[in-house]
């Protein structure tokens, strides 16, 4: 496993992660606007689980090719939850999606070292609805493409 396997986002801005105080940085492959937006699709995970649904699998197999077609590029494993549970819990839980996600991608072969993991918990939802469909969509998976090294 990496060194900076997993981290607890605490501020994220133009290509730089603060980690619990200490910043690290990510480079891009896109504009430092466009850093949050990917090509891949988001796999979405079952309330209070982390793994891996039969259905999320050709997500997955996307990136995995993706990958092994551009050995330049690495991946941002983001893991996200809905609003529902502490945030402390959450944050956990998104670590067991994102990380979830980044085994099942090494399992297809990619190394682990192009790939970091980031749980936002429920910092960072796509909807805002207090129902079942939105919370759906922010419990996910969430890939970010960056650019040939992950500074440590």
């Amino acid at each position: 496993e990496t060194k900076m396997e997993t981290m607890k986002v605490e501020e994220r801005v133009a290509g730089r992660t603060e980690v619990q105080g200490e910043e690290k940085v990510i480079e891009s492959a896109l504009p430092a606007e466009d850093l949050t937006k990917s090509i891949f699709k988001d796999v979405l995970f079952d309330y209070d689980k982390y793994d891996i649904k039969p259905e999320a699998r050709p997500a997955l197999d996307a990136v995995a090719a993706y990958l092994g077609s551009n050995k330049g590029i690495n991946i941002v494993v983001e893991g996200h939850c809905d609003d529902r549970g502490t945030n402390e819990y959450n944050l956990a839980l998104g670590e067991r999606r994102a990380k979830s996600a980044k085994n099942y991608l090494t399992s297809l072969g990619v190394s682990p070292d192009r790939m970091i993991i980031i749980t936002f918990g429920e910092e960072k939802p796509v909807c805002t609805a207090q129902n079942e469909a939105c919370w759906q969509q922010n419990r996910r998976a969430h890939f970010v493409i960056v650019k040939s090294r992950f500074e440590k």
